[in-house]
């Protein structure tokens, strides 16, 4: 579902529903719309495959929007109450990089806006919606929500819209539309009648029977309907409820399927939201399926509308109805190969981010971030595994600690320390002394933890965690780990502003990482970051001198993320040599690609210096926007300019400049300018164009992240020359 914001961005929450083919439901349009002129907080009720996800996607779309837009968060695939509040923050677009929780950050976001939020499938998550909704909308003035799930929230001010089937001309609309997908003509048939009759007019029911047209006629599908419910009921069709009428349809659509098709069905079960072909091809093949078999059956399920079809940004994926994947979850448990099936998803996830963190260093940055970002349902899914079955808890770790690029790289500190700290934490029993090779996986958990505490400005856990890394990585003669470890220290000291004592860690992990011959995203990271530490201490020529090595290792390699660091630091060092417009041209480069990589903190940095371009080359007005502008990102990043005296600098001498040229009343004005602007304003101003950036991707409901400042940066997965830290 889409919706503008209004500096003019493009903004969508999850992915957007289809609704071509929508048919019927007139009356209940306008009945939802006039609950939502009404009521704050309205909720649509029915039974499974009722239609209420369409019904309500149709109404908040064909509104007119409130100024702040129409957000949709999909909730059918978050099997945990507590990634509710994550979800909403994912689908709103935000990124956050501080330790306030989840709530804080949409309360802070929503608090002057006005805005429809739609929370999709939410019956198995009523408490934890229940609380969001209550504390939103009481804090939240401009808010208005509609809910859709099963049952009603039930709480104050709640207005329910109960979902019936469709009419009988409706009904037969619908299965006439169907068929005519699949080229087939259905006339006006009494038998057609009759059949969207006895499937009580359920759309899902309806489009599960259309899906059957390719091989029998309505007449035969009347029959074989007949002959279930008779079997059902005893032959008293009154006696069947609707919520069992579709239940019925579902397991007489499966009865119809080849036993093929039914194994698969059980077996898609497993994912949690879309998948692709490969992921299906890996997990539900064996025992009875073969995995060059996968693709045919997976069509003829698609024929039959049991599993649709989707094309995405990260190519073709697949999904089943959370009704009809609960149906082949039951058969899946029926079989005994419930806990099989779990485990290949498991290990299909774990290799996936395995594969990612090696791909981070390379020309695909951009794609390894698109990939991640459309797996987090199943990847959330792989996790849970593993941290609750006592023999996954090492690949726990390794699945937790391999997505440091995702939680750091890609706006979600947030639920990354939530996995990170569940994975390290001593079990209730006491934890077994691990066997040898899996102390690696617990030590990369520990400096992730740190890292991703020090981005939120959390050091007390940040050095806890790092100091428990370093000890054991000596004890058990871990040098790659101790590199880590010891280099996560240097960033902690040098947004510290103790230049000294980072300069030392960071050449002695750089050094460490030499000898164990690491090179990836990270360890140029740490020689951009021991660059800042000599810029900051007065040597800018062997700044330069290191940052344009990384700049040229980056571009042999095609890494892009690191590189922009480099240049961020390029670019401070030209404008200190009075070269302006070489370094806005630095800069340009730098929070473009940030941009695209929705790198939050590389974005607000690069902002921050551009300000002091603009006011050394004599618009001191536009440099107060800017920094008004960048005044409005940092409390999603953290502490503004870290609390560094250092960092602060250009900051300072910038306002200096535009207060002496503006007068402190114009200066305000300007600054306050800035203020309104939303990110991807922020940008398209910094960069000097008048509208949102092309070729760009918007910020996402989530969106890319950010991470600390240069220093702090690094990227998510590395390949390393010999396997090292990538390898896990």
């Amino acid at each position: 579902m889409r919706s503008h914001q209004p500096d003019g961005t493009e903004a969508n929450g999850n992915l957007p529903l289809e609704l071509d083919g929508f048919v019927g439901r007139r009356a209940e349009l306008s009945g939802l719309a006039r609950a939502l002129d009404s009521a704050r907080l309205v909720t649509v009720t029915g039974p499974g495959g009722i239609g209420k996800s369409r019904l309500a996607a149709r109404v908040a779309g064909g509104r007119c929007a409130p100024p702040d837009g129409v957000w949709r968060v999909e909730l059918a695939a978050v099997r945990d109450p507590e990634f509710v509040d994550h979800a909403v923050v994912e689908a709103l677009g935000l990124t956050d990089h501080t330790a306030r929780l989840p709530r804080e950050t949409l309360l802070a976001h929503l608090a002057e806006r006005r805005l429809l939020l739609v929370l999709d499938g939410f019956e198995h998550l009523v408490d934890a919606c229940a609380d969001l909704v209550v504390e939103l909308l009481g804090q939240v003035p401009g808010l208005a929500v509609l809910a859709v799930g099963r049952r009603p929230l039930s709480v104050a001010g709640e207005q329910v819209f109960a979902l019936g089937p469709l009419g009988e001309e409706e009904a037969v609309e619908l299965f006439r539309e169907r068929a005519g997908r699949r080229g087939l003509t259905v006339g006006d048939a009494p038998r057609v009648r009759e059949l969207c009759r006895r499937l009580d007019g359920i759309p899902l029911a309806i489009e599960l029977a259309a899906g059957r047209l390719g091989a029998l006629s309505p007449d035969q599908l009347l029959e074989r309907l007949d002959d279930r419910f008779r079997l059902l009921t005893g032959g008293n069709r009154d006696t069947l409820p609707r919520h069992r009428t579709l239940r019925t349809a579902i397991g007489w659509s499966h009865e119809l399927c080849t036993p093929e098709e039914r194994l698969l069905w059980s077996r898609l079960s497993v994912f949690a939201g879309r998948f692709d072909l490969e992921a299906a091809e890996y997990v539900c093949s064996g025992g009875g399926l073969h995995s060059d078999d996968v693709l045919d059956v997976l069509s003829a399920l698609l024929a039959q509308s049991v599993v649709a079809r989707e094309e995405t940004a990260t190519g073709v994926r697949y999904r089943m109805l959370d009704t009809v994947r609960a149906y082949g979850a039951e058969w899946l448990e029926a079989t005994g190969d419930a806990v099989r099936l779990r485990r290949r998803h498991r290990d299909w996830y774990v290799g996936l981010a395995t594969w990612c963190e090696l791909d981070w260093f390379s020309p695909r940055q951009n794609e390894v971030a698109a990939r991640i970002e459309a797996e987090l349902p199943n990847l959330r899914c792989a996790l849970e595994y593993c941290l609750t079955d006592p023999d996954g808890l090492e690949l726990g770790r390794h699945l937790a600690g391999s997505l440091w690029f995702c939680w750091v790289g890609c706006g979600r500190l947030s639920e990354g320390r939530h996995w990170l700290e569940r994975s390290v934490e001593p079990e209730p029993r006491g934890e077994p002394e691990p066997g040898p090779g899996n102390e690696h996986a617990r030590l990369k958990a520990l400096w992730v933890l740190g890292y991703v505490a020090i981005l939120q400005g959390d050091t007390v856990p940040a050095l806890a965690a790092l100091q428990q890394c370093r000890e054991e990585a000596e004890r058990t003669s871990n040098p790659t780990a101790l590199a880590y470890a010891e280099h996560r220290t240097g960033c902690l000291a040098l947004v510290s502003d103790d230049m000294p004592r980072a300069e030392a860690l960071l050449r002695s992990s750089l050094a460490r990482y030499q000898e164990i011959g690491e090179l990836n995203s990270n360890v140029l990271m740490g020689q951009v970051e021991l660059a800042m530490a000599r810029a900051f201490l007065g040597d800018l020529p062997d700044a330069v001198r290191l940052c344009e090595d990384v700049r040229r290792i980056c571009e042999d390699h095609g890494e892009r993320w690191a590189r922009s660091y480099a240049l961020y630091v390029l670019a401070y060092a030209a404008w200190s040599e009075g070269e302006a417009a070489r370094a806005r041209a630095l800069l340009t480069e730098c929070l473009t690609c940030a941009h695209t990589f929705r790198d939050l903190l590389g974005s607000v940095l690069s902002i921050e210096l551009l300000a002091l371009v603009t006011a050394t080359q004599g618009d001191p007005a536009e440099a107060a926007v800017l920094q008004g502008a960048a005044a409005a990102l940092w409390p999603s990043v953290g502490l503004p300019l870290f609390g560094s005296a250092y960092y602060n600098a250009p900051h300072e001498l910038c306002e200096a400049t535009a207060r002496e040229r503006l007068g402190d009343e114009r200066y305000e004005e300007c600054l306050r300018q800035g203020r309104t602007l939303g990110r991807e304003a922020a940008v398209a101003r910094a960069l000097g164009r008048a509208r949102p950036l092309e070729g760009l991707p918007a910020p996402r409901g989530p969106v890319r992240h950010t991470k600390v400042p240069f220093e702090t940066h690094e990227p998510a997965a590395s390949p390393t020359r010999k396997g090292g830290e990538t390898a896990g």
